[in-house]
């Protein structure tokens, strides 16, 4: 089921939420910092295991791999001259004086805790990355480990911001189901070439997400995003470039 990933996403997060409020701030700084550890060392894994398919995968066919990192490159390049990092960012800090207000004499905590952890539930490349396979094969790994991490960041959340925290649950269910469904609708059309160039060019993806997890480099994962959408098309054209070549 396409919404299997999303539901189990959405537990996690409320289940959080709950912890959150039971244990208020009592949990350690340095546990939620060894836990956040833990999963991003298991996030390299993963995006090891999926770049390294562009390799090693039956169906891939030679030139395929330099074709992924030219679309990696050059979406990389695209996503930071759209300034999609920067754009994330600013959408954030939108939200939150919409919500919050700029200098608000009581402001709602409600309304904060909403805001900031849907934005941080739904805006990363896992959101992507997650309801995409999940969509296309049923794979329910990514959202599976997105779901841990998001419990994770609400119960800190919940613990500091409060109830409103729960109410990102349907942001979550609306974004990811949204594209979990879409995904699910277009199986038929993406072949195995198509799904295999995007899982290598999604693993490239999370190991600059596990890099900051790990805060070993502050990556600007965002602005790598446009590569998703190139890695099949560069593969089309290098299938395209062998058969002319015979």
């Amino acid at each position: 089921m396409f919404l299997t990933g999303t539901l189990l996403n959405v537990a996690a997060v409320l289940i959080g939420t709950l912890v959150g409020l039971a244990l208020g701030a009592r949990m350690p700084a340095r546990m939620q910092t060894s836990l956040t550890t833990g999963l991003g060392l298991f996030v390299v894994l993963i995006g090891l295991s999926m770049g390294l398919r562009i390799f090693t995968d039956p169906a891939a066919q030679p030139g395929d791999d330099l074709a992924v990192m030219a679309a990696v490159l050059i979406g990389v390049a695209i996503g930071e001259l759209l300034r999609l990092h920067d754009g994330l960012e600013w959408l954030g800090g939108w939200f939150q004086r919409r919500l919050a207000g700029d200098n608000p004499v009581r402001p709602s905590r409600i309304a904060e805790g909403f805001a900031t952890a849907s934005l941080v539930f739904c805006v990363g490349p896992l959101t992507i990355l997650g309801s995409l396979e999940n969509g296309l094969t049923g794979d329910v790994q990514l959202l599976a480990l997105k779901s841990m991490l998001d419990g994770v960041a609400s119960i800190a959340f919940a613990a500091a911001l409060g109830p409103g925290v729960a109410l990102s649950a349907l942001t979550v269910l609306i974004v990811q189901g949204g594209i979990a469904g879409a995904a699910f609708l277009l199986r038929d059309v993406m072949d195995e070439a198509t799904i295999l160039a995007v899982t290598a060019a999604g693993g490239v993806i999370l190991l600059g997400t596990a890099l900051r997890l790990l805060d070993l480099k502050p990556v600007r994962v965002a602005s790598f995003l446009p590569a998703l959408l190139l890695a099949p098309i560069f593969v089309r054209l290098a299938g395209l470039v062998r058969d002319a070549l015979g």
